[in-house]
């Protein structure tokens, strides 16, 4: 099979692969269950250890969740975790190496379609979040105009490039790539290269890396909707046509723990967990997600207004940066019976609350 390529800055436009899927069809032919389940997190941990990061999707790995739904019928999970990040996990969906997707940002996700990757998105894994643009403790700069011109970084192709340009343009920064020098690193050499005073800025979390003396905060939101896209759960369509009961299940399991998630008594156990990858320190899960009062609307599965909304903005987003040449047709992308199916089942229809386009709260 011909291998393509993702890891690109700006999607070519070109088809998707006709043998997509091939390789679920196969291990379909011999039965009506399939003999793995293979799930894609857009990134890994420290050193590229084989562990997620945050959120309820996260918490499906460390619960065991998906292993306890599939042991009588005897289907392997497989986890895989892609240093290259969003890229790199559409490269290995378009090679037909990837079933699920837990947690792809909105800019891979949008450029994995625009090209023809055929997916369907089936809940959100996730929403909101601090931003923190550090620069090095020693820098002399005081406010986010003194990096006029300089270097920043950020892993290019994923979702935090277009959360970096929302962030500068809060501060009035509407053309990035001109303004500033903006090059691609993934976490680990961002992290040396801010130590090393070799970047002058990144976003990145703040207390483990102030608590080193490596970086100082130049600038910060929290939970700022403009900013902010909601994570996205898909499964490849071959999958989903040829296993809906399994989808199902996978689905069902999610919302389950999206619900453990969000209950107040499950924070420290979270916040443990998350430290397993190496990413972020305990103090930064801590500091951070101690804030935010009500875990629902972070670990929210919904398919909301706001939802809708966030990934349409990004897709014009991608179109004004030059990201992407294809347009991204989004009505028939989303599949939301599963999730609809999901809560139904686990009484939480009305547990989540709802968002509309603009983020107010229509059911909190």
């Amino acid at each position: 099979m011909k291998r393509r390529s993702f890891n690109g800055l700006v999607a070519a436009g070109l088809a998707a692969p006709a043998l997509i899927g091939l390789s679920q069809s196969a291990r379909a032919a011999d039965g009506a269950k399939p003999t793995t389940i293979r799930i894609g997190f857009p990134g890994a941990g420290t050193g590229g250890r084989p562990l997620p990061t945050t959120g309820f999707t996260a918490n499906t790995v460390f619960l065991g969740e998906l292993e306890k739904e599939f042991k009588a019928d005897n289907i392997k999970i497989e986890w895989k975790y892609y240093v290259g990040a969003g890229p790199a996990l559409n490269e290995a969906f378009a090679n037909g190496l990837l079933d699920f997707c837990f947690g792809h940002g909105d800019l891979p996700l949008i450029v994995g379609r625009s090209t023809g990757l055929k997916h369907k998105i089936l809940l959100s894994s996730g929403r909101g979040g601090d931003v923190y643009l550090l620069t090095p403790a020693a820098a002399a700069a005081s406010q986010v105009a003194d990096l006029k011109g300089k270097t920043l970084s950020v892993q290019k192709g994923t979702a935090g490039q277009l959360t970096l340009y929302r962030f500068l343009a809060k501060y009035g920064f509407n053309d990035p790539e001109k303004e500033f020098r903006i090059i691609s690193q993934i976490s680990d050499d961002r992290r040396a290269s801010l130590a090393t005073g070799d970047i002058a800025g990144a976003i990145d979390t703040p207390w483990g890396l102030e608590a080193r003396g490596i970086t100082k905060r130049l600038a910060e939101v929290h939970d700022d909707l403009n900013i902010n896209s909601p994570g996205t759960v898909w499964v490849g369509e071959t999958f989903e046509k040829q296993y809906p009961d399994i989808v199902q299940r996978v689905v069902t399991r999610l919302v389950k723990v999206a619900h453990w998630s969000s209950q107040d008594a499950n924070r420290e156990t979270q916040y443990q967990w998350w430290t397993r990858s190496g990413n972020n320190a305990y103090i930064d899960n801590k500091k951070e997600w101690d804030r935010v009062k009500d875990l629902r609307v972070r670990h929210t599965p919904l398919l909301d207004d706001y939802y809708k909304a966030q990934i349409q903005k990004a897709i014009a987003e991608t179109r004004k940066f030059r990201l992407t040449r294809r347009d991204v047709e989004f009505d028939t992308w989303l599949e939301p019976k599963y999730l609809n199916n999901a809560l139904r089942e686990l009484k939480l229809e009305n547990y989540f609350p709802i968002q509309d386009a603009s983020g107010k709260f229509v059911r909190s």
